[in-house]
């Protein structure tokens, strides 16, 4: 079962296999047929409707869509987006860059960041060795880099602060 947001204003609940959809403007059934690489062709409440597929984000669940011409963005979600909301710990909340904590105990092999230096979603952080293996720690979002708690050769403890963020 999967909800959609689409343009942050239009919000389809209940959207399931069966291509049912309930939303407060409409609901009804929805069928789509693939017609090509990205694109679609779909009736909904006696409409017909072609779609293509612009960008897409798999980590995010965010589609850009292009509707008869008109582009849309849309944003699903599933029951475990839905109850990480709930649950206050939502994919919006985690944007926002926190200490990096030691996922697990292990030793400090290298550092790839230095105080003050600006870091986006994606970049290594440094590399953690536990259980053998090399782990490389990722910044969850974009930020800046306020305080490096850690040194090269540190043996850390899980949960232990090693890099603080502004």
């Amino acid at each position: 079962m999967y909800s959609a947001k689409v343009n942050n204003r239009f919000e389809f609940t209940n959207l399931n296999e069966n291509s049912e959809v309930r939303s407060q403007q409409t609901a009804g059934e929805m069928d789509l047929v693939v017609v090509g690489d990205g694109r679609f062709h779909v009736l909904m409440n006696n409409k017909s409707y072609n779609a293509d597929l612009i960008s897409f984000d798999r980590d995010e669940k965010l589609f850009e869509i292009r509707v008869n011409g008109n582009n849309y963005e849309v944003k699903l979600t599933d029951k475990y987006d839905e109850l990480l909301q709930k649950l206050g710990m939502s994919s919006a909340a985690s944007h926002k860059l926190n200490n990096l904590k030691a996922p697990m105990p292990g030793l400090v092999i290298d550092i790839k960041v230095a105080e003050g230096q600006a870091i986006k979603k994606g970049d290594a952080l440094l590399i953690l060795e536990a259980m053998k293996m090399e782990n490389v720690l990722k910044a969850s979002g974009d930020g800046m880099v306020k305080k490096i708690c850690v040194k090269q050769k540190d043996a850390v403890e899980k949960g232990q602060v090693l890099v603080e963020f502004e």
